[in-house]
């Protein structure tokens, strides 16, 4: 049940079969010079629309912004702070649980960790606020990692890399733009650099060439699959 295209009678009928609700945080960030700037939220958004035709399960329009502090000195990036990042996830949560939903899963697409770690940050106000509700914080690339290690050739693939490239070749081929050439990023350890960019140029960490439709095909099952089975597991769970 995608919620930006459903009418205020199906919401009410929707319901009557589930009060979970899965809300896609994404973000605007440069994926290198082959991938869309909304890279992330597709990912995410994609994974909750598949997992919704398998099981009934709201799905909230996304979040396009979030906080992106390693790519902010790469051309197109926006990225908010991390306060308005956590009100806004809190106020999309406490809105949607007065209109009678139950369980949330909070499923972001971008996984830097300040972001990540802000979300969670949220979720833990909202479980002791809201004391009848069910809230989980996952990363979707973490899914795609974990569960499509087999067919990775790259190691320590991430942002913009053979996964991600594979995965928008699937989902948007229209989209990709070229191929990015593998690249890791070098920061200094431990320094906190302004100039971001000088140490990763052109915002690739992993390698795209070895990136193939048919990867990101497998990879999507395989997260939707998880996904799914991690819906059911929060539906049934309980502290008591």
């Amino acid at each position: 049940m995608i919620l930006e295209e459903m009418t205020m009678g199906e919401f009410e009928s929707g319901l009557k079969s589930t009060k979970t609700v899965l809300v896609p945080f994404g973000s605007v960030e440069e994926h290198g010079y082959h991938l869309p700037l909304s890279t992330d939220t597709i990912q995410a958004y994609e994974v909750g629309k598949a997992a919704a035709k398998t099981i009934p399960l709201f799905v909230a329009p996304p979040v396009h912004y979030g906080c992106c502090r390693s790519t902010s000195c790469h051309p197109g990036t926006i990225s908010i702070s991390t306060n308005t990042l956590q009100n806004l996830m809190k106020d999309i949560v406490r809105s949607l649980y007065l209109h009678g939903l139950r369980n949330f899963i909070i499923l972001t697409g971008h996984a830097g960790g300040t972001h990540r770690m802000a979300l969670v940050n949220a979720g833990e106000e909202l479980v002791a606020e809201l004391l009848d509700i069910k809230l989980a914080v996952l990363t979707e690339y973490d899914l795609a990692y974990s569960e499509g290690k087999e067919m990775i050739e790259t190691t320590g693939d991430s942002h913009a890399g053979e996964i991600e490239t594979s995965r928008i070749m699937y989902l948007y081929p229209d989209l990709v733009k070229g191929t990015g050439q593998r690249e890791f990023p070098n920061f200094p350890p431990g320094i906190i650099v302004r100039n971001k960019r000088k140490f990763w140029a052109n915002g690739v960490w992993g390698d795209p060439t070895k990136a193939t439709p048919d990867k990101g095909r497998r990879i999507n099952e395989l997260v939707v699959r998880k996904l799914v089975e991690f819906i059911d597991t929060l539906d049934r769970f309980s502290e008591s």
